[in-house]
């Protein structure tokens, strides 16, 4: 197996756009720039950015440990998991594999590729991978395996020898979905992106990182499959506000930190406390920022604690989550709230 074999021909053989920020290289310094059309009054964001985020790259290889070229920036992760499937799946031929309960945005861009879903149910209670089912399943035209790792909406990570295998043997690209890692005791892939040249791994400053909504997703592969994503991409899918709210964003990586070990000791202390609400039936092992449980009736429950002001996620229409809510942990003051109303219901 080869990428190469795997690009879409399509894709192998497009020309990119070059736009007027590709082209001119150089210092700025007492430039005078009429090459983009741009409005020339000076507001802050009336110039373009730049398509290639170099000093945000920069910052985040620093954090990440992982060479600029090796690094792709989306608009949020959507866009990155779009770009992927474009890239490797052949519309109305190819096909990838998620392992359901998982995120669903995986399906929806798929079939807005009019790309093929199959799906392989997670193992029951424990939600791990069944490597002999997905293997089985595979065939010719599966391009794309995802794996959400820790899981949405499980709260687990997959087994290490269990990715290893499936990185070994699927005649794909694995996506490591890790959406969540920096809650997680677990080592990140992407130490190993060198061993493997198959493997990509998608991260959010969605979560641990606290900035949702500048919409910033994170892609890193092999130099190989970058430079071809970055035939494809938008050339200023990042903008100029999101590029520099999230260099200040990073810059506060004490913070960071700080925030995230909070929200993990609100997790340990959640959970203790769910354990002791009578209607609540299961309380699931989480390596993430939520906490999945079963209860006696989802729906009810659901219902009630909206009726006390707190919006919680129903996952229980989801595969193997029957009766089961997912809770996201909030500031100690919002978990406190929600134990005392989950107490009284």
């Amino acid at each position: 197996m080869t990428i190469q074999n795997l690009i879409r021909p399509s894709i192998k053989a497009l020309k990119p756009y070059s736009s007027a920020r590709d082209e001119f290289k150089g210092n700025t310094d007492n430039l005078t720039f009429l090459d983009a059309n741009e409005n020339p009054y000076a507001n802050g964001v009336n110039r373009y950015p730049d398509p290639q985020q170099g000093k945000l790259k920069a910052l985040i290889s620093h954090i990440k440990k992982v060479p600029t070229e090796s690094i792709l920036l989306g608009n949020g992760s959507d866009e990155v998991l779009d770009l992927l499937i474009r890239m490797f799946c052949e519309p109305n031929k190819d096909n990838i594999l998620i392992l359901p309960p998982t995120y669903g945005m995986y399906e929806v861009l798929a079939n807005v590729n009019a790309v093929e879903t199959i799906k392989i149910n997670l193992s029951e209670e424990t939600f791990q991978p069944k490597i002999d089912a997905i293997l089985s399943e595979a065939n010719a035209n599966s391009k794309i395996l995802f794996l959400c790792s820790p899981n949405n909406p499980s709260g687990n990570s997959f087994e290490t020898s269990s990715v290893e295998f499936l990185l070994k043997n699927f005649k794909g690209i694995v996506v490591m979905d890790e959406a969540y890692i920096d809650f997680s005791k677990g080592e990140s892939w992407l130490s190993r992106l060198k061993e493997f040249p198959n493997l990509v791994v998608t991260q959010t400053l969605s979560k641990a990182f606290g900035m949702a909504g500048i919409r910033l997703g994170m892609c890193f592969a092999s130099e190989e499959i970058i430079a071809t994503l970055n035939k494809i991409k938008p050339p200023y899918n990042i903008n100029e506000l999101t590029q520099a709210k999230a260099m200040e964003g990073l810059s506060e990586m004490t913070l960071i930190k700080s925030q995230i070990a909070c929200l993990i000791e609100q997790r340990d202390v959640l959970v203790k406390a769910l354990k002791e609400i009578d209607f609540i039936e299961k309380v699931y092992p989480s390596e993430a920022n939520f906490v999945m449980v079963r209860v006696d009736d989802a729906n009810k429950r659901y219902q009630q604690l909206i009726e006390n002001g707190i919006v919680i996620r129903n996952r229980t229409t989801q595969p193997l989550c029957e009766n089961c809510l997912r809770l996201t942990v909030g500031t100690e003051e919002e978990n406190k709230r929600l134990i005392e109303k989950l107490k009284n219901l």
